[in-house]
């Protein structure tokens, strides 16, 4: 299916899009962005929405778009249930797994794909666009993960056939992509950060930016250096309004210079002054802000038991490598395709798999931490 275009042609690929929706009301701009896609490479939508919604949107998809309900499995994280998913249904090796937020160009979708036959995972850069004010607190978050490394984006590039041997990941943690990565790497799998390849991501409504806050807190439960830093930031913010108070403001004026120094190093590192404005570092000290407060939201939220999702609640945010290690060295199986009976592989019978519904289910890994 490789597509000819003045760069030449895209590598044999599936696009992964797992979907979970509550309303419709971004269908019609989804439908043309897949409409494109498809053009490229081959596209599954894993698709988790009521029946209603799912009746409309295997109607408004494109036909050439293979649409299917996720494999219930153990875990409540039901991205990793359509991903997992669409992983077993694919017959590519090299794969893209993208949320519903993200808008490909072709450009960056070959960027990806020739990066990975040299890799298992790619890890490109989103931006968000357009900017309402909550995006652009968004943007400093990220630009602040570039400075110490990479953002976590809400796509990857990925070889099917290192994930299948690692028997998937696990559904029962809250941060699904970090736990992807470390389960890819635990399995002997290279990542290249792309943090050079930069793909466009809609911007989420003020609803659910502030839904996401406490939430994204928590995911720093997997990175303990991280959350030890982010459980300062009250206290020190408290002590340089006691110290201005008191007429020594220094402290005061100390932390917002130093966050926007440092998602400033975000904005320029690797080309990305390209698509982050020169004012995008000045919303640091606004997002220190509120994880000053969130992350100690997100700890009580732990002491209690973990975070609520989806009628549950999650304690581990994702496990640590040695855990993965340890439990990709004790496991006796592969994600094999003999252990989905009742799922056609989408190179067996492409028409049979449109709108299908996946009935089997499978194990992905012990749920302990």
């Amino acid at each position: 299916m490789a597509t000819e275009s003045a760069s030449g042609a895209l590598p044999e690929a599936t696009y992964i899009l797992p979907l979970k929706w509550h309303s419709d009301s971004g269908l019609d701009d989804l439908a043309d962005y897949l409409g494109q896609v498809v053009k490229w490479v081959r596209v599954i939508v894993v698709d988790g929405s009521a029946p209603d919604l799912f009746e409309n949107h295997a109607a408004r998809f494109p036909s050439a778009v293979v649409h299917l309900r996720p494999v219930p499995m153990p875990g409540a994280n039901g991205k990793v249930a359509g991903v997992l998913t669409g992983v077993h249904a694919a017959r590519d090796e090299l794969l893209v797994i993208a949320d519903d937020d993200v808008r490909y160009e072709r450009i960056e979708l070959e960027q990806v794909l020739n990066l990975l036959q040299r890799a298992d995972i790619v890890r490109p850069q989103n931006f968000l666009a357009p900017l309402p004010w909550h995006a652009r607190l968004d943007t400093a978050r990220s630009l602040v993960n570039r400075a110490f490394g990479a953002d976590y984006p809400g796509t990857f590039a990925l070889r099917r056939s290192v994930l299948m041997t690692a028997g998937g990941y696990d559904a029962h943690v809250l941060f699904e992509n970090l736990e992807l990565l470390r389960t890819i790497d635990a399995a002997g799998g290279r990542e290249i950060r792309a943090n050079d390849v930069f793909v466009r991501r809609l911007p989420p409504t003020f609803k659910h930016f502030a839904g996401q806050r406490v939430r994204q807190a928590y995911d720093d439960f997997a990175q303990p250096l991280r959350l030890a830093v982010e459980l300062c930031y009250a206290p020190l913010i408290l002590a340089g309004v006691y110290r201005a108070v008191r007429g020594r403001p220094g402290l005061a004026f100390a932390w917002p210079f130093a966050a926007w120094a440092i998602a400033e190093i975000g904005r320029r590192r690797d080309g990305g002054a390209k698509v982050f404005g020169g004012g995008a570092a000045l919303w640091a000290p606004v997002w220190v802000l509120e994880r000053a407060v969130s992350i100690w939201v997100a700890l009580g939220h732990r002491v209690a038991g973990g975070m609520p999702y989806a009628g549950t609640k999650l304690k581990v945010s994702a496990h640590s490598a040695s855990t993965l290690r340890r439990k990709l060295r004790n496991r006796s199986f592969t994600l094999e395709p003999d252990m989905l009976p009742n799922v056609r592989r989408n190179d067996q019978n492409p028409s049979a798999l449109r709108s299908a519904s996946l009935e089997s289910t499978y194990g992905v890994g012990d749920p302990a931490a």
